[in-house]
């Protein structure tokens, strides 16, 4: 079994003497003598669970669970405070700002490493238990697809290029610092696989429009159109059901609003602008490129240079300048998408 890393943070070096002695021997241990130098290493390495002094200068305890809370990064390390303290206000204060425990000073070996051997279990139960949603909420989400793209005959591929595009798309934009900001939260991954139901509302489509050898009629696009709406009712469906909203929120964003336009001519809702959710606006620009690249019974595929001015043509009109910057920028990576 890999040997867990705890951190023991605290400025007095007898107490982190004590600690790794206490430790040693069970666990790789990490002693640093300030918050501000746990936060430097962390960077780098990621500890299974930190042992956290709440009284110390510049940085307290409280402060420095506060900055490990706000970072996706490091926000589900468990933190043990060690203290000194009695004080009830103390303990509720630490527990509320999301510490799994408290151990008083002078700790009793024994006990110390019981209480880290309880906390270790519990997070290793949970990142099980939530590997194994992970693995049904993927195989939910390749059933899906699948039945999509096996009634939509014509855009074979679609969404799985789609995917590749916004992936390479939104990882230049997080260099970016407005996107930056705007996209803390977003965990890549999540939202990327969220993506690839973006078209789930052509499961209620009919087969002849879809699969349709010809260019639509009015009223035959007028259905089509209607995919986008019906694929947003349908995540809220799924939302409803199961309760899962963190990675579906995405997803619904992504089936509702990639068909509307940067002037407000696109559809469902006509927005425009920013009033266009960010993911709508990023798959915008990957199905139009995709649908252009691609060929089908009624149009013979552009070649990526044609496709890349037709869109940058767009730009301020379909498409979000400021994204089509980006586009621009990584373009050359979307050749690398089979």
């Amino acid at each position: 079994m890999t040997t867990k890393t705890i951190f023991v943070v605290d400025d007095n070096d007898v107490n982190l003497v004590q600690a790794k002695r206490a430790l040693d021997g069970h666990y790789r241990v990490r002693t640093m003598p300030s918050a501000e130098r746990m936060l430097i290493i962390i960077e780098k390495i990621i500890p299974d669970l930190i042992l956290l002094d709440i009284q110390m200068p510049d940085m307290d305890g409280f402060e420095a669970i506060q900055k490990l809370k706000e970072s996706e990064k490091t926000a589900n390390i468990p933190v043990m405070f060690l203290t000194a303290s009695m004080d009830d206000n103390v303990e509720a204060k630490g527990l509320g700002l999301g510490a799994v425990d408290f151990v008083t000073k002078p700790f009793s070996t024994p006990v110390l490493l019981n209480r880290i051997a309880h906390h270790l279990h519990i997070e290793e139960l949970l990142k099980k238990r939530t590997e194994r949603l992970e693995r049904l909420q993927d195989g939910i989400l390749e059933v899906v697809v699948d039945m999509v793209e096996s009634r939509d005959k014509v855009t074979g591929g679609h969404i799985e290029r789609t995917s590749a595009y916004i992936k390479i798309l939104m990882n230049k934009m997080m260099e970016k610092d407005g996107y930056a900001e705007e996209m803390k939260d977003w965990d890549l991954d999540t939202v990327i696989s969220s993506a690839r139901l973006h078209d789930v509302g052509k499961i209620s489509v009919s087969d002849v429009i879809l699969n349709k050898p010809a260019r639509l009629t009015p009223e035959e696009y007028d259905e089509i159109k209607k995919h986008a709406l019906e694929g947003e009712h349908i995540v809220d469906k799924i939302i409803a059901k199961t309760g899962e909203e963190s990675f579906l929120h995405h997803a619904k964003l992504f089936a509702g609003y990639h068909h509307e336009k940067w002037d407000g001519t696109g559809y469902p809702r006509g927005l425009k602008g920013c009033e266009i959710p960010l993911e709508g606006r990023i798959m915008a620009i990957a199905d139009v490129y995709d649908a252009l690249i691609s060929e089908r019974p009624y149009k013979k595929p552009f070649t990526n240079e044609e496709a890349v001015q037709i869109i940058k043509g767009d730009s301020g009109k379909h498409f979000d300048p400021e994204v089509i910057n980006i586009f621009t920028e990584v373009i050359d990576e979307f050749l690398t998408v089979i």
